[in-house]
């Protein structure tokens, strides 16, 4: 009787200890939102001044008033409600400038897409006005299919869309509505 009991009580903690066992799951993505509504942002940043380096150097510097972090999303992004100033750098420090009223970053695809009262101004003096534009950072590109102008050295440009690298080294205006000769 004294085996048998011995044995039961040994069998039920191995039992009880391979339940608990595989009923435990890696919760920490669940825990780590405790209190965090699926509406709310996981964070909330004001004067925000960050610069991205590469390879020693500073290749981006984005300055805004209110940065909210959705970073715990599926597709996490972060958004920028009041604004950006972004800064790109080149390989010689020349900036390029883009201001816009409202900016998301997805850490994803790292694409800002920038909206309302974008102007962007190169080191060389051009300069693009558009109400939405897309730039990917990987590969240093900007677009928008939304009506732009576009003012470089000897002309001023209106059309429906652009394609540009960051320098507008390779800037094209889409749909032309417009070409005007600027006189100085």
């Amino acid at each position: 009787m004294n085996i048998n009991t011995t044995h039961i009580i040994k069998n039920g903690v191995i039992a009880l200890a391979m339940t608990l066992f595989f009923t435990c799951t890696n919760n920490f993505q669940d825990v780590s939102n405790i209190g965090v509504s699926d509406n709310e942002p996981q964070a909330i940043g004001v004067d925000i001044n960050a610069k991205r380096t590469d390879s020693g150097g500073v290749v981006a510097h984005l300055i805004s008033p209110k940065l909210l972090d959705y970073e715990n999303r599926v597709f996490g992004y972060s958004e920028f409600p009041e604004g950006v100033i972004l800064h790109i750098f080149d390989d010689q420090n020349q900036r390029t400038k883009i201001v816009s009223d409202y900016a998301i970053i997805y850490s994803e695809t790292d694409v800002i897409d920038m909206q309302g009262n974008v102007i962007v101004s190169t080191f060389t003096g051009d300069s693009l006005f558009a109400e939405q534009l897309y730039f990917n950072q990987k590969k240093q590109w900007m677009f928008t299919n939304l009506p732009v102008k576009y003012k470089s050295k000897d002309y001023l440009t209106k059309g429906k869309g652009f394609d540009s690298d960051r320098d507008f080294t390779k800037a094209e205006v889409l749909e032309i509505s417009g070409l005007f000769a600027v006189s100085e």
